[in-house]
C-alpha cells in the first residue's frame, strides 16, 4: 500500500517570487490549508519541503515553499506530484477509497470471470470511470453501486457486474 497519496501536480511558475500553481488532484482543494509540509515526488527523487504560503487565484491553488523564493528556483518543478502521508490525508467516508489504493486491483466480475487490472481513474464529472487493463485491449467501468460490488483492498480485488453494452 502506498504511503504517501497525491494531492496535486505543480502545473507552473507563477509570478517571479518563487509561487506555483497546482492543479489539485483531490475533492477538496482547500486541504491545502491545513498542510505545512509536503513531499515533491521529482525525477531524482522525492523532496520535503515546508509551505511557506497557500493562496487562491482563479480557482487555481498556490503555493509558496520555503526555500523557494524566485521563478527560477521553481522552474524545475513543472509536473511535479505533490504527495502528503496517510496520516495528514483527509478521512474517508464509508464506501470511499484513495486512488492510489485502487491502482492494481484484480478486477472480477459477479459470475467469476476475471477481466483484468484496474490501472486508472477517470475523474469525470458525473462518476468516477474505472479503467480496466484487459489481455485484448481495455474496459471503462463506471464506478457506481449498481457497477461495482465489493471493494477488497486487503485482497486486492473488486467486484462488479457489467451492465449491457459494457
Amino acid at each position: 500500500m502506498e504511503q504517501y497519496l497525491r494531492v496535486g501536480v505543480i502545473s507552473r511558475p507563477h509570478g517571479l517570487h518563487g509561487l506555483v500553481k497546482i492543479h489539485p488532484t483531490t475533492d477538496v482543494p482547500r486541504r491545502f490549508d491545513k498542510l505545512s509540509q509536503v513531499l515533491l515526488r521529482t525525477s531524482k527523487g522525492d523532496l520535503s519541503v515546508k509551505i511557506r504560503n497557500v493562496s487562491y487565484f482563479k480557482g487555481q491553488v498556490l503555493l509558496a515553499f520555503e526555500g523557494y523564493d524566485s521563478i527560477e528556483s521553481v522552474e524545475g518543478l513543472r509536473n511535479v506530484a505533490i504527495m502528503v502521508s496517510r496520516e495528514d490525508a483527509i478521512p474517508l467516508e464509508e464506501g470511499e477509497y484513495y486512488i492510489a489504493d485502487l491502482i492494481g486491483l484484480s478486477v472480477e466480475t459477479d459470475e467469476g470471470e476475471h477481466l483484468g487490472e484496474l490501472t486508472d481513474v477517470l475523474e469525470t464529472g458525473a462518476n468516477d470511470v474505472y479503467v480496466v487493463d484487459k489481455t485484448d485491449g481495455q474496459i471503462l467501468i463506471p464506478a457506481i453501486k449498481d457497477c461495482i460490488l465489493d471493494v477488497d483492498i486487503e485482497a486486492g480485488r473488486m467486484i462488479v457486474h457489467l451492465l449491457p453494452g459494457l
